[in-house]
């Protein structure tokens, strides 16, 4: 692996796009310390060491961005307005007649959309960073700081308006970065960028479940934390590279003189076909009830209520209802992301067929069968990685920035795997050997 590596500087076009991946991540990594204008660094510092980020939306979004958010820096609300963009035109694409032409129509298509997830990016970057900085003017960021209300002194509309801008060109920014990255460097940008803010937040999160052990200074969770976090990698790892291969065999055409088709493929439909997206859902949409009782003024029953089963991730309410939201949307992103019926119609015309299937209806309902078979598999694997972190924070008092586990892991197994299969096709191009022998 290490000539592989070593290979891959000496070849001049790859080493050059290798040098400028690894400059753009320096440059994302010195704007996630750079603060805003309008805050007061030395209380946002105290804030961090003191207290604890407030769970859900608060700690996915910090994660995501890298430990920016906490610090409310310029690059503070990092790639999260872009997944969420992504995601929603997504989803939009399916209802909407008109996207879904877009995206048919090829590369012209694909541009159009990408244009409008950049707008739909910018807006929702404007909706959180408003969002973000009420928050921090209120105090409810953090739990437990004392100068949590000091940390943003001038509440002026001006310097409001200062800082909102600010964080949304940031976002801007990292979506420029991201996208130099796809074109000029080695894999998908804004995948790096995600997976160098998870991998940012690894050494202090394993050092603080270090500093909080009480077995031989520490060292003894710290090491059961790096087993444990091993196997995790290698579990996902093999759950991640699963998937059914559902056999296609494409009929002989006689097209004047030449014969045309009669090859052998395959439909790959990988075990977790929904990816981390069902884990970001159950997510954000568990938080909203905590944010309504947060900003909602007296004391009633729904409100204790709520404080008292869904603010707390380790509470058994809350692990249950995690755990279902994170299966129900692992179906419904299937559902809406893979259309039997339209890759039957594709099969059919173009003569290929399932041996032992009809063409037509019945083909997609097997693929309909096969898919629903091999989701729930899936579903619950996604559900079990999900509350890791929780199991360690009730097993055995580790807190809640455990890092093996949930959506850093998928995402980090997930980008890892994709970035090395292309700089190992790069190789392969070169008749060099790749990573894997």
């Amino acid at each position: 692996m290490l000539t592989a590596f070593a290979r891959a500087f000496k070849t001049p076009d790859l080493r050059k796009k290798l040098l400028f991946t690894l400059g753009i991540i320096v440059v994302y990594r010195i704007g996630t310390h750079v603060p805003i204008p309008g805050v007061d660094y030395t209380a946002v510092q105290q804030c961090v060491k003191e207290a604890s980020a407030n769970q859900g939306l608060f700690g996915l979004v910090n994660m995501f961005s890298g430990g920016a958010l906490l610090q409310i820096t310029i690059f503070a609300l990092g790639i999260m307005p872009y997944i969420t963009a992504s995601i929603i035109l997504q989803l939009l694409t399916v209802v909407i007649p008109r996207l879904e032409a877009l995206k048919k129509e090829g590369q012209a298509g694909t541009a159009k959309i990408t244009q409008y997830t950049r707008y739909l990016t910018v807006a929702l970057a404007i909706l959180q960073g408003t969002g973000l900085v009420a928050t921090a003017r209120s105090g409810a960021l953090f739990q437990g700081c004392q100068v949590a209300g000091q940390i943003v002194p001038d509440r002026s509309i001006f310097t409001t308006i200062v800082m909102v801008i600010t964080m949304t060109a940031g976002t801007a920014v990292v979506m420029w970065l991201g996208e130099l990255i796809t074109d000029r460097g080695i894999g998908n940008g804004m995948s790096i960028l995600m997976f160098i803010s998870i991998a940012a937040t690894f050494p202090s999160a394993l050092w603080a479940i270090k500093k909080q052990g009480t077995l031989a200074g520490g060292w003894i969770e710290f090491g059961t934390v790096i087993a444990v976090g091993l196997v995790m990698v290698g579990l996902v790892v093999f759950v991640e590279q699963a998937q059914r291969r559902i056999p296609v065999q494409y009929a002989k055409r006689m097209i004047g003189r030449r014969s045309y088709g009669g090859t052998s493929t395959y439909i790959p439909l990988k075990v977790n076909q929904a990816g981390v997206i069902p884990v970001i859902f159950a997510s954000s949409l568990l938080y909203i009830p905590a944010l309504i009782a947060q900003f909602s003024s007296g004391t009633s029953g729904w409100k204790t209520w709520i404080e008292a089963n869904l603010v707390k991730g380790d509470h058994p309410i809350y692990i249950s209802m995690y755990f279902l939201l994170i299966v129900f949307f692992a179906f419904f992103y299937v559902a809406i992301s893979f259309n039997p019926e339209e890759v039957a119609d594709n099969m059919k015309k173009y003569g290929g067929f399932i041996p032992g299937i009809r063409a037509g209806r019945p083909t997609a309902e097997y693929l309909s069968y096969v898919l629903n078979r091999i989701t729930w598999p899936g579903s619950l694997y996604l559900g079990l990685i999900a509350l890791v972190p929780t199991m360690a924070l009730v097993g055995f008092g580790a807190n809640q920035n455990f890092p093996f586990g949930g959506t850093s892991i998928l995402i980090i197994v997930g980008v890892g795997l994709e970035t090395v299969k292309q700089i190992e096709s790069q190789l392969q191009q070169r008749n060099y050997e790749g990573f894997l022998r």
